[in-house]
C-alpha cells in the first residue's frame, strides 16, 4: 500500500446544510504521476471506521465544480491534476462525531496506458474529526 500523503487531513469535516449535518468530506490527491481525465476514474470508494461509503453516496469537488460520480464520464475535458486535492462529499445524515477515525479511500481509474484495466489505489490515514 502506498505511503498515506494523499488523504490530507485539511478539510476533513461534518458538511451541513440548512443547520443539519447531512455527512462529511475529506479530500485526497491523485496517485497518478501523470494527473487523468475524469471519465478514466471508474469509481471513488470511502470507509470510515468499517463503515463503507459508494456510488451515489459520494459527490466529487475538483476545483469549483461538484459531481456525482455517474456523471465523471460527461467531462471528457475536465483533469484531475497530479497533487491536485479532489474534495469527496460523502452523504452520511448526522455525519461524524468528534475524534479520530480509520478513513480508507480506494480509487478504481484507468491509467494512459492501461485504459482498459482498472488500476485500484488504496490509501488509509488516521483523521481527527473537530467539529
Amino acid at each position: 500500500m502506498p505511503v498515506q500523503y494523499n488523504i490530507l487531513d485539511r478539510g476533513f469535516r461534518n458538511l451541513r446544510e440548512q443547520g443539519a449535518v447531512i455527512g462529511f468530506q475529506v479530500a485526497l490527491r491523485d496517485g497518478y504521476y501523470r494527473g487523468i481525465y475524469l471519465p478514466l476514474i471508474d469509481s471513488f470508494e470511502v470507509t470510515v471506521d468499517g463503515q463503507i461509503f459508494q456510488g451515489q453516496q459520494i459527490r466529487c469537488k475538483f476545483r469549483d465544480h461538484v459531481y456525482a460520480q455517474s456523471d465523471l464520464q460527461n467531462h471528457p475535458d475536465e483533469r484531475w491534476q497530479w497533487q491536485e486535492p479532489c474534495t469527496l462529499m460523502v452523504a452520511k445524515p448526522g455525519g461524524l462525531k468528534p475524534g479520530f477515525h480509520e478513513v480508507k479511500i480506494v480509487v478504481k481509474e484507468r491509467i494512459s496506458y492501461m485504459p482498459t484495466i482498472p488500476t485500484v489505489r488504496a490509501f488509509v490515514a488516521k483523521l481527527a474529526l473537530v467539529s
